[in-house]
């Protein structure tokens, strides 16, 4: 079962390793935070990433939002770090990109499902949680609904 909403922002420990630089737990403090768990073997991940490179890019400017990425492998094969690096190449992704090939990450938000997107607001509260296919559409209207309205 995922975080409870409202519950605070978990520490990224036991990454085994950052791709576009490490988190700095003091750079994110006041500023809304879109974590997404992912996985190189799973399509929906991959057809969601373009839509996170355009957000990235819209609610960093009209919010300050900040998104990070969790690589959660789902098989051995998914442990693999360069392939991981190849995607994250292949997609553009430019935001930090947490491998966590140990689950340790996975494990302090309860994560269990790929793809699996937790909205934190400036506060450093869980305001949103959702995974699978309908997610990624689900996820839009809440950034709005708890960061502001559309500009």
């Amino acid at each position: 079962m995922p975080l409870k909403l409202r519950a605070e922002l978990p520490p990224f420990e036991g990454v085994t390793e950052w791709v576009n630089g490490a988190v700095d737990p003091q750079q994110l403090q006041g500023k809304p935070i879109l974590i997404h768990f992912w996985a190189v073997s799973c399509y929906m991940c991959k057809d969601g990433l373009p839509t996170l490179n355009e957000w990235r890019d819209k609610f960093g400017e009209q919010y300050g939002m900040s998104i990070i990425g969790v690589h959660m492998p789902r098989s051995e094969k998914d442990t693999d770090i360069e392939d991981v690096k190849k995607t994250i190449e292949q997609y553009e992704l430019k935001h930090p990109i947490a491998i966590d090939n140990d689950h340790k990450v996975t494990d302090s938000f309860q994560n269990e499902y790929v793809p699996g997107y937790y909205l934190f607001d400036g506060n450093g509260q869980m305001r949103f949680y959702g995974a699978g296919e309908k997610a990624l559409g689900m996820v839009e209207q809440r950034i709005h609904k708890i960061l502001g309205p559309k500009e």
